[in-house]
């Protein structure tokens, strides 16, 4: 008579033991989904050490520009997971306690305005400017850039030919104000909403040349698998700073990280590991031309 009694009790005991199963699956599950995530990058310094105030809570929400080799690697924002400004990102997102970047997408003349909503900073290689800083904020600066030609490979240009060149150049840089106030082209340059449009009109014989941050360029050419090269930069003194808007109330705290990854050599350490494999050229040791 003992052994149905057995029986009941084992086969109460198995739904039990599966639902607990099933529980301790699902937290791990939960956990595994709720860990920080920095992409590749690796993160440094003391986590939460500082606090933002962000748009999305527990992250960092960052523009970026795209495509840029080396900065931000990935053809999207759904494929970006480390480059220079993206680990710059996930480094300050770390230091402030926050568990992820969040890249969102919006259009450079957009951000310009200051008017733009639902990021906390853009991280766009965008050069500080007086004019700039009367409708957004700028960090203090994190690198230090000039203007680029970028030509088909064989093209022969220098300082004096370049000027009767079809040239092309990204809406809303400082190029276009520098050619016209120091070049002075025969031909009013041709203005591109994006970057990938610029590059694709270079490719197709619309434009001669293209002007654009050295590094960008540097790593377009490379990319290009010889369709490009850089054949001069216009030293131009340019500084890049993180933009916000007016109303942030972050750049104190955007200011303290950035110095404190120049300090402790975090910016030398994803410039090594990022920009020179990608740009396969030193941009210093690019021909400077003078006009």
């Amino acid at each position: 008579m003992k052994s149905p009694q057995r029986q009941r009790t084992t086969s109460h005991a198995r739904p039990i033991a599966s639902v607990f199963a099933a529980l301790l699956v699902s937290a791990a599950s939960f956990a595994a989904s709720a860990a920080p995530d920095y992409g590749k990058c690796e993160v440094t310094g003391q986590r939460g050490s500082v606090k933002l105030e962000t748009v999305v809570p527990g992250a960092l929400s960052v523009r970026p520009v795209l495509p840029s080799p080396g900065w931000w690697n990935g053809d999207s924002i759904d494929t970006i997971k480390d480059g220079f400004e993206y680990c710059m990102a996930a480094n300050m997102a770390y230091r402030a306690g926050l568990d992820k970047v969040v890249v969102v997408n919006r259009s450079f003349a957009q951000i310009l305005t200051g008017q733009a909503q639902g990021f906390d900073i853009a991280l766009s290689q965008i050069t500080i400017t007086d004019e700039r800083k009367k409708v957004v904020n700028f960090t203090e600066p994190y690198f230090s850039s000039d203007q680029g030609i970028l030509v088909k490979a064989g093209v022969k240009v220098d300082k004096e030919s370049i000027k009767k060149l079809r040239l092309g150049v990204k809406q809303g840089t400082t190029i276009l104000g520098y050619l016209a106030d120091n070049v002075k082209p025969v031909e009013q340059p041709k203005v591109f909403a994006e970057a990938a449009a610029m590059y694709a009109a270079l490719a197709a014989g619309q434009v001669d040349a293209v002007l654009y941050d050295t590094p960008n360029l540097l790593a377009r050419a490379k990319q290009s698998n010889g369709l490009f090269e850089v054949v001069g930069r216009y030293d131009t003194g340019e500084r890049w700073g993180g933009l916000v808007n007016k109303d942030s109330q972050n750049m104190a705290t955007f200011n303290k990280l950035i110095d404190e990854m120049k300090r402790d050599g975090t910016f030398a350490r994803l410039a090594n590991q990022y920009l020179t494999p990608s740009l396969g050229a030193d941009p210093t040791k690019v021909p400077v031309f003078n006009p």
